[in-house]
């Protein structure tokens, strides 16, 4: 072999080798892992900035979100907190929004049936006070304040300018904590036999009392509420108010039902809130089925995401139900906030609402990058941002998500498959108390 050809040979055996090597990993020299591309230019190109939070103003900044919301015929709002000023002044002006430009005719929100028929009842009338009814129907609640009045007042006024376009207020969940006499009334006075179903149950106007009743004695009363709502139901009657009458037997039924949890018994808690969240979303159902309305749901992030942030605790979400049975016609959209305060409890049951402020978002955290796009508050879609932005939204890393409750651990989620429209706050105040 002559020296050119040998040169050409240890040539290709080192080729071969360096092949070999690459493709059995077994490289002679370290190779250093490529970080992750930093998502934040990606995500500014998909951001879309808030001029404020406020309603009242202008309407042109939320042009794109009504183009997001498409056609959907049910749109979940959530909130990372229960009590920020901001996540509720905010839903008024994305309700108004959407009733002024797109259709919209109803507000439900994650509160009792009953009390939302109150309130709905004012709206429709006008008869009563709407910080009276406030305080009545919402009285106790993370709502009890001054955004909520603001919100009522408006729909009440846009009813009174437009009587024959009138918007709705929905009370999806379950009865508690109060289910007056009278609203029995409006499944007896349907049925009067219904009256002996309903003995040791009506009223219903303290549920922490009724949580001291031996949990046999509570699943007795929520059986008969389910044979009230089943021979109710089983009527060969149609028409309005059969309609009404059983949909009130089974709210009644759903409330009687979720009473029957033993709050010493952490385990069967998962399944409650699985039916918690089922009935929400079968009385938002329940509502758009009947009346044909475009309806904006409010709820925390945890109930209007096809995932909660903890999925032991929530198994499957009001959200999840309602994409299930709606496809896309269903629609969440999240809230993050870097930092401010809010309104919590320092226990899980009974306390006062208390304000709680939290520093700005750690390195690590979803709302930590997020805060670093040079839009203060801004929104954008998930669905359709850049690769680079969707690689980094798919990722579950720590997230603010605080309920009834603080302090409560964060819990890892990724924001792309939890919502579909991600609305972020840079700052954030705790809710007004009614004046």
């Amino acid at each position: 072999m002559d020296r050119m050809a040998s040169q050409r040979t240890q040539l290709s055996r080192r080729a071969l080798l360096a092949t070999a090597v690459v493709v059995t990993g077994a490289l002679l020299t370290p190779v250093v892992a490529q970080a992750a591309p930093d998502p934040v230019r990606a995500l500014e190109q998909a951001a879309h900035p808030l001029r404020g939070t406020e309603p009242g103003r202008g309407h042109a900044d939320l042009r794109a979100l009504g183009r997001m919301i498409g056609e959907a015929k049910v749109v979940g709002l959530g909130e990372a907190t229960h009590g920020s000023h901001e996540f509720f002044t905010m839903k008024e002006r994305v309700f108004r929004h959407l009733v002024q430009e797109k259709g919209f005719r109803a507000f439900a929100l994650e509160m009792s049936w009953p009390a939302g028929l109150k309130i709905n009842e004012f709206l429709q009338t006008g008869e009563g006070d709407a910080r009276a009814i406030a305080k009545e129907t919402l009285s106790g609640s993370p709502w009890d304040r001054e955004e909520f009045v603001s919100l009522i007042q408006w729909m009440r006024e846009h009813n009174r300018r437009n009587p024959g376009r009138t918007v709705h207020f929905v009370g999806d969940d379950l009865g508690a904590p109060r289910v007056g006499a009278e609203f029995f009334d409006r499944v007896t006075g349907y049925l009067p036999a219904l009256h002996e179903y309903y003995t040791g149950l009506r009223p219903l106007d303290d549920v922490f009392a009724y949580l001291g009743k031996p949990v046999q004695e509570r699943r007795r009363l929520a059986e008969r509420a389910q044979q009230a709502l089943d021979l109710l139901s089983g009527l060969p009657r149609h028409g309005e108010q059969f309609e009404w009458a059983v949909q009130n037997a089974r709210s009644i039924a759903q409330t009687a039902h979720f009473l029957t949890l033993d709050p010493a018994d952490p385990a069967g808690l998962a399944e409650f809130q699985r039916f918690r969240d089922q009935a929400m979303a079968d009385n938002v159902l329940w509502w758009q089925r009947r009346t044909g309305h475009k309806i904006l749901v409010s709820a925390h992030n945890d109930h209007i995401g096809y995932v909660a942030s903890d999925p032991k605790a929530y198994p499957k979400t009001q959200g999840a139900f309602l994409r299930e049975r709606l496809g896309p016609d269903y629609l969440p959209v999240g809230f993050t906030f870097n930092q401010g305060s809010m309104l919590a409890k320092d226990t899980a049951l009974g306390g006062d609402w208390k304000k709680f402020t939290v520093d700005a978002a750690r390195p690590g955290w979803n709302e930590h990058t997020l805060d670093r796009v040079r839009h203060r508050d801004y929104y954008l879609d998930l669905r359709t941002a850049p690769p680079t932005a969707r690689d980094w939204l798919n990722r579950a890393r720590p997230t603010r998500g605080f309920g009834t409750q603080y302090p409560h651990p964060l819990a890892d989620v990724a924001l792309a498959r939890a919502y579909d429209v991600l609305i972020h706050l840079h700052e954030v105040r705790e809710a007004d108390l009614p004046k």
